[in-house]
């Protein structure tokens, strides 16, 4: 069962659960365990469409990792307007996020790993490019253009309106004129090369929403860096949010058989690393 939390952030807080490993509290401090910190999408939630997230940490933890999801500004049950702000201040909060999750007790700081889904994993991506703490990006179905993706989805004349109301409804969230202005100014494509680590890209071939060309497109761009690995994974007939059962354990098995084989859980009692599921036995 998870941990509530609450992170700050500014003079309010971000929602958060933290989901731990069953050895986590016998360790001792003879095990670092890796971090994975979940970025949700456009006006989702830590929980996720049909408990996305939820399902997400659970397997996780049983592989041995700590996992903290947690809702932005104005999602879920975090505090705020979560269209009165934008891109950057999502940035923001997920490098507060990860300063959070650092100086939890039995953490490896140095196996940080952001998990991306839709607009989340364009989020993660730029945030890993000006975070160096990041080690290890995972993007789930990620947004390639963030103003032209999300105006589709909100409604391209809903934001051409915007030049004559101050707020525009969608969801029962309210967008300015400013959010859609943050979106404008980042290039997912474009910042991918300059992170230099190793990635995962999973995307459902039937997703509605957000292309599934834009993994491929993604991939492109990291295989021309000099460093850093990139392997891509498709779930045929996915949607969006993998909401059909058999997508969601496809999807999860390929994160899982990728991110044991890439993060490791340190243990200093044998004077040597193991493989997560080697620490867990």
């Amino acid at each position: 069962m998870g941990t509530y939390v609450k992170i700050p952030w500014k003079q309010q807080f971000l929602a958060a659960t933290i989901d731990f490993p069953a050895m986590y509290e016998k360790t001792n401090g003879e095990c670092a365990y890796p971090l994975v910190i979940i970025c949700h999408g456009f006006t989702s939630s830590r929980i996720g469409v049909d408990r996305l997230f939820v399902k997400t940490a659970h397997a996780l933890t049983l592989d041995g990792f700590v996992v903290v999801r947690f809702d932005y500004e104005g999602c879920g049950e975090s505090p705020g307007v979560y269209g009165n702000s934008g891109l950057d201040e999502l940035i923001e909060q997920t490098k507060a996020v990860i300063d959070f999750g650092i100086k939890l007790k039995n953490i490896d700081y140095n196996q940080v790993v952001l998990l991306g889904h839709s607009l989340g994993g364009a989020t993660a991506l730029l945030t890993a490019v000006e975070d160096g703490r990041v080690n290890k990006l995972i993007l789930w179905s990620a947004v390639a253009h963030p103003y032209e993706d999300i105006r589709k989805i909100v409604g391209r004349e809903k934001v051409m309106n915007l030049k004559k109301v101050s707020a525009i409804d969608h969801l029962g969230y309210s967008f300015t004129a400013k959010f859609f202005q943050s979106l404008e100014k980042y290039h997912p494509l474009i910042a991918a090369r300059n992170f230099s680590k190793d990635v995962l890209l999973i995307h459902g071939t039937n997703d509605e929403e957000i292309p599934a060309k834009y993994s491929a497109d993604f991939e492109q761009v990291f295989l021309r860096r000099e460093t850093g690995t990139c392997t891509r994974n498709e779930v045929i007939g996915a949607n969006h949010t993998f909401s059909c059962g058999e997508h969601f354990q496809d999807l999860i098995s390929k994160t899982l058989e990728w991110i044991t084989k890439n993060v490791t859980v340190k243990t200093y009692q044998n004077t040597r690393t193991k493989s997560v599921k080697e620490s867990i036995i």
